[in-house]
Order: C-alpha cells, then structure tokens, then sequence
C-alpha cells in the first residue's frame, strides 16, 4: 500500500509543479479578471460534476464487485449528461452560471463526468499506474495544451483557456477509455431492461447520498466564489482562487492516500481491517499536511507579488494564511469521509459534508462583507475545521477508537519503511 500511495502522490505533485508554472503564466496572460472569471466557470462546472457523481463517483467502486460492469457504466453515462443538465439548470436559474458561459459549463461538466466514470472503474480494478496515467494526461496536459495555445496559437485570452481545458479533458477520457476497455471481458447471458432499471435504481439511491455529500463538500470549498463575485467582482475571486489553488496544491497528500485508503476499504472484509487502515493514514497524512502548511506559510508576499505572480496580486499571502487550517483540516477528514463511504456510511460523510456547508454559509455571511477576499479564506477555514471535528466525533463513536490511537506514530512508521525496503 505504501508503493501505491507514494505513487499516487508522486504524480499527482509533478502536475502540482506544472499547474503552478501554469498560474504564473496564466496570471501574466489572463490577468486577475479573467481568471476570476475562469475559477467561477471550472467551480460552476465541478458542481454539476458533483450531482453527477450520483453515479459517476464512488458508486461505481462500490457496486463493481456486485454489479455487470455494463450496467455500471452505461448507467453513469447516461446520469453524466441528465445530471450536469439538471445542475446547470438549476444554476442558471439562482443566478450562480457565469454570463453567457452556460453552455461551456454543462460541455466542461460532462466530459469531466465521463473521465471520472473511467478514472473509477480503473481504481476499482486496482489499477494504480493506470489511474494516475490518466491523471497525468489530465493534468499535465492542459500545460503544455495552453503553452501552444497561448504561444504558437496566439489565443492569449480567456477562450484559448476554454479550449485548453476542453482538449486536455477530451484527450483524458479518450487514453482513459482505451486502458479501460483492455481490461473489459465479454459478460455471459443477456442483460433484461427490468434487471438493468433494478439495478441502476439500487445504485442511484446509494449514490444519492454520495452525491449530496460531494455536493455539499464542493460547495463548502466554492461557494465563497460566488459570495465573493457579489460583493468584490471577478478580480476578487481572481485574487481568491490563486491563493486557493497554491494552498489546496498541499491536498495531492490527502488526495492520493483517500484513493488507496479508499480502495483497500472497500475491498477488506473485517471490519478491524478498515478501521486500521483508517487510523494508521490519518494522523501521517496530517502532519505531513501541517509541516507542508508551515513552510509555505514562511513564504514572504514579495515572492507571490515580484517573482511568481504580479502585483496585480497582492494580498495572496493573507488568503493563504487564512485558509491554513482549514487545508490541514480538510485533507484529514478526507481520509475519514472515504472510510465512512468505503464501509456503506455514505449518509454519515454526507452530514459531515452538509455541517461544513451551513458553518460556510454562517461565516462568509458575516465575514466576507467584513474582509472580502481574506474572510472568504477565513470562512472556509472554519467550515472545514467544523467537518474534520464532526468526523473525528462519529469515528471514534462507531468505531470504538482511542483518541490516542489517531495521533501519528513516528517509531511505528519508520518500522513500516523499514519493512518495505527489507520486504
């Protein structure tokens, strides 16, 4: 497990390195409007991927093992187009799409759906080097895609940035698609339209709560966008979504450990086996996050303002400052929220996720008014403090869990490494 995670990681910060050239351009190319206005389009479309995730997400590992991979996917295909509509919809009709941009955003949501729908069925197949194959295309691509965009191109502007994001996506489900289907073998017997609307039925009330936990925590880290468009403009949420990405760039941690945690749950059969494999991930994972936090904390605003960005962008380092906690915080109750899902919990992550948002929603009403963009960052931090603590609480309740047991083991990890490499 350690090879996977150290793998997973791995990959996911040699995207992390080229997203943050890839700010540096950006930031110099679109200015702080344009990527204002970008942030709000990629946040918009990640909340219909979210309501499409009902049956694109972690419902389709769960259900593999029980279900025709056929039914599976074709009903995830199917909910990928229905679900980014219906969200759309319901976006465009409070107000929360960006002007003109609908379109882009249901386009974006659907084909991010589909990589997802790929990206499960392969993490549930245990293929790791596949996963982060794909990961890597999706990633690492839209660098160099908006480096020949914006350079031999010439679209140095916010539709060459479009583009971008639609190539680099389009390419990710086409090699996503090609490794998935070299593991695909021929089901035996037919499939009746009785059995398939069973089946998907079962699904869909499975990952209904799966859904509004994705849903709930997605807004929990993008609402303030659209709280600050309100009161600052795009500039604003320009500023905020830098310092967000350079401070959430520390998650490709949790991230990466929540899927290998996420994968060997669902797939142990005692009981003990989760609850350990829970345990012995989450304190690490933290306090590699809180050292991690700490040194980008010592980064002083003169290296955002002269050397990385522009001065367009002053302030980023309070953003960051403000949202440190809570980016600890977070990449810890992912560790938890996927042994909930992963153990058929899905409502109890689904609460935590749904505390988060109304703790989100009561801080930036007061403080975003207040401090702007570094109350956006604030707020959030509360939010996911409030999660992380709802999380350790309901754990250590289910599962009969020491407090102590959940604080970082420094001997019995050098013990594990040492296992690995005489192993």
């Amino acid at each position: 497990m350690l090879r996977k995670i150290l793998a997973t990681v791995g990959t996911r910060y040699v995207i992390a390195a080229l997203n943050l050239a890839l700010m540096l351009i950006n930031s110099r190319v679109l200015g702080r409007h344009d990527m204002g206005v970008a942030g709000v389009v990629f946040a918009s479309a990640n909340v219909a991927v979210m309501l499409a995730s009902v049956l694109c997400g972690n419902t389709i590992v769960y259900f593999m093992r029980s279900k025709r991979l056929s039914v599976v996917a074709s009903a995830a295909y199917l909910w990928a187009l229905v679900g980014s509509g219906m969200a759309c919809g319901a976006m465009a009709a409070v107000g929360m799409l960006p002007t003109g941009l609908g379109g882009v955003v249901f386009g974006l949501a659907v084909l991010l759906s589909l990589v997802n729908v790929h990206l499960r069925v392969l993490l549930g197949w245990d293929r790791i080097r596949a996963f982060n194959a794909v990961f890597l295309v999706q990633g690492a691509g839209l660098f160099f895609v908006l480096l020949g965009l914006y350079y031999v191109a010439g679209l140095k502007n916010l539709g060459g940035y479009m583009r971008g994001l639609f190539l680099t996506n389009l390419a990710a489900w086409a090699v996503s698609l090609v490794l998935l289907l070299r593991g695909v073998t021929r089901p035996k017997g037919g499939l009746s339209v009785k059995s398939w609307l069973r089946d998907t039925g079962e699904m869909f009330r499975y990952g209904l709560w799966s859904s509004v936990d994705n849903l709930a925590e997605n807004l929990s880290a993008r609402l303030n966008y659209f709280f600050l468009q309100r009161f600052g403009g795009y500039g604003s949420v320009g500023l905020l979504d830098v310092g967000t990405r350079v401070s959430e760039s520390l998650w490709h941690v949790s991230h990466g450990v929540s899927f290998i945690a996420y994968s060997e749950i669902t797939r142990a059969t005692e009981a003990e086996r989760r609850r350990l494999t829970a345990v012995r991930l989450l304190g690490p994972t933290v306090a590699v996050l809180a050292v991690a936090m700490g040194a980008v904390l010592c980064i002083p605003e003169w290296v955002y303002t002269e050397v990385l960005f522009t001065r367009e962008f002053a302030g980023i380092r309070d953003v960051i400052a403000g949202l440190s906690v809570g980016i600890v915080a977070f990449g810890g109750n992912r560790i938890l929220s996927h042994y909930f899902i992963g153990t058929g919990r899905v409502r109890v992550s689904a609460a935590c996720s749904l505390v988060g948002l109304v703790v989100l929603c009561v801080a930036a009403a007061v403080l975003v008014p207040r401090w702007g963009v570094t109350g956006a960052a604030v707020a959030s931090s509360v939010a996911y403090v409030g999660m992380l603590t709802f999380s350790i609480v309901v754990f250590l309740r289910i599962t009969g869990t020491k407090v102590m047991e959940l604080l970082p083991d420094p001997v019995s990890i050098v013990r594990q490494i040492r296992a690995r490499r005489q192993g």
